[in-house]
């Protein structure tokens, strides 16, 4: 039975575009946005031409709504191979038709798939300024990883690098992939910024990604930055011109709550004072929100109040750092092995065996590039297990989870390939046919053959080899010395099968 990481379930509605696309989409999305969005595409060996093509068209849909220019949204494109190559960067394009010219011209890298180089390039166009063509001061950038999920390497000290220093990461994952790699990569929500699509799927989730990416660099946005245990800087874009004033309101999330704004006089948890209201004037652009509980879940809502319009509302929510920072990671897992390997099974072994930390480990394995999905649990006292029913002659990605007392999990991923069948040589016949000449007939038919491998004796410590294509099942020797040893054996891709041996 396939079994897979317990993941959201969102029922997507499909996106049919007709005629002009920029029609399609409301107006809304027009002129809606101002930031640096980075698309980070996996461009490798392991990522079929079919499959790059397909991403490079759900990005020219994905793309084509949005205003772009120097005052709006700009797009740089990293192509993701052995060595990263930077498409274009954020100041290259401010139309949408050189935009999509650009992405018509893309071609795939192929080679290995290096996103941690790819990842510290990106670095420095999302966060260094003096780069040219890199992302503007003061304005949201967004990551966007579209990736096949197949050996991203270690990605996840650079991402959450990037993470903390302010970028917000989503990703799009076209294969099976490490869940929990890929989880860990995305900003929260995962549930908003993680997807998981077929290739030939992928449009259906146009929609949902555009939205996610909107949300981020929507113009009017509304900010928490320099977050302590006690205090939080509130930012956003200024709307009233200087004049009227900014209401906020701010408290913490009861139970069960999922955001948005909290009720006059109410107390949003027990145990928690009532919600708190501030006034900043029309020409204000940040205010300092004081008094806060550690380790705690706010909701912040800002209205702009004009006497001669209506503004909408912007609403977010942040947690509070906790008092006593967390203790660091023990590293439960730092070494995952292969070894026994065979036609069916294979043994993968891990370390270190700490059984007062680790409750249990998750073996995840699935054939590459895109078999089904199995799960094999083991005890906390293991370091090894043989994974069996396997397929002959494949290769197979394997991620070794370890369950830490504390919640934490560590994860490993290794490929593993098992052995080929190597079937041997059936009913060999050798038949004299004239002086020191003998006639060689098998039978021999089987999938993956290369050929035929036949050895003799010519005398005293000398011996002759002759090498036969698949499709030959007979040979004739000369110059064969009587009572000469004569074998055939089979060939395989990776090794020869048992022969069979005659006297002639």
């Amino acid at each position: 039975m396939e079994v897979r990481p317990a993941l959201t379930c969102v029922l997507f509605s499909v996106f049919l575009w007709t005629g002009d696309a920029q029609h399609s989409v409301p107006d809304s999305v027009l002129n809606c946005c101002e930031g640096d969005v980075l698309f980070l595409l996996d461009s490798s060996g392991s990522v079929a031409s079919y499959e790059f093509f397909r991403m490079v068209d759900f990005l020219k849909e994905l793309l084509l709504p949005f205003s772009l220019g120097p005052d709006q949204v700009r797009v740089g494109l990293l192509q993701v191979g052995t060595e990263p190559h930077l498409e274009f960067s954020f100041d290259t394009y401010s139309s949408q038709d050189g935009l999509q010219t650009a992405l018509g011209r893309a071609k795939q890298l192929k080679g290995d798939t290096n996103t941690v180089d790819a990842l510290l390039m990106a670095r420095n166009q999302v966060l260094k300024q003096g780069v040219p063509g890199g992302a503007r001061p003061d304005l949201p950038r967004v990551l966007v990883w579209l990736t096949d999920g197949v050996d991203p390497g270690e990605v996840q000290e650079p991402m959450a690098r990037l993470r903390e220093e302010g970028v917000a990461v989503l990703v799009v994952s076209t294969g099976h992939g490490n869940y929990k790699v890929l989880r860990e990569a995305v900003s929260p929500p995962a549930e908003e910024h993680l997807f998981f699509v077929d290739i030939d799927d992928i449009n259906i989730i146009s929609e949902d990604l555009r939205n996610a990416i909107i949300e981020i660099i929507r113009a009017e946005r509304l900010q928490v930055k320099s977050v302590t245990s006690t205090t939080a800087q509130l930012e956003w874009r200024p709307v009233l011109a200087g004049t009227g004033y900014y209401e906020i309101q701010f408290g913490p999330i009861r139970s069960g709550q999922t955001g948005g704004p909290v009720s006059p006089g109410t107390s949003p948890g027990t145990g928690l004072g009532p919600f708190q209201r501030i006034t900043r004037s029309g020409d204000a652009s940040s205010a300092m929100l004081t008094g806060l509980r550690p380790d705690t879940t706010y909701t912040v809502t800002l209205t702009p109040k004009a006497n001669l319009e209506f503004l909408n509302s912007l609403h977010t929510t942040f947690k509070t750092q906790p008092v006593n920072p967390p203790q660091p990671e023990v590293q439960t897992l730092s070494t995952v092995s292969v070894s026994e390997s065979s036609t069916n099974s294979v043994r993968v072994s891990w370390g270190p065996l700490l059984p007062h930390l680790i409750q249990g480990y998750t073996l995840e394995y699935s054939a590459l590039p895109t078999g089904p999905l199995r799960v094999v649990s083991v005890s906390n006292r293991q370091d090894s297990t043989v994974l069996t029913g396997l397929q002959p002659d494949t290769q197979y990605l394997v991620t070794v989870s370890a369950r830490q007392a504390s919640g934490r999990e560590r994860a490993m991923t290794v490929k593993v390939c098992t052995q080929e069948v190597l079937p041997a040589l059936s009913d060999l016949q050798l038949q004299t046919v004239g002086n020191e000449s003998v006639q060689l007939r098998w039978k021999g038919s089987h999938d993956g053959l290369r050929g035929y491998w036949v050895t003799w004796e010519r005398g005293q410590s000398q011996r002759s080899t002759l090498y036969l294509p698949p499709n030959r099942l007979s040979t004739t020797l000369n110059h064969v010395p009587s009572r000469a040893r004569v074998c055939v054996s089979p060939v395989y891709r990776t090794a020869r099968g048992e022969g069979l041996c005659c006297t002639a």
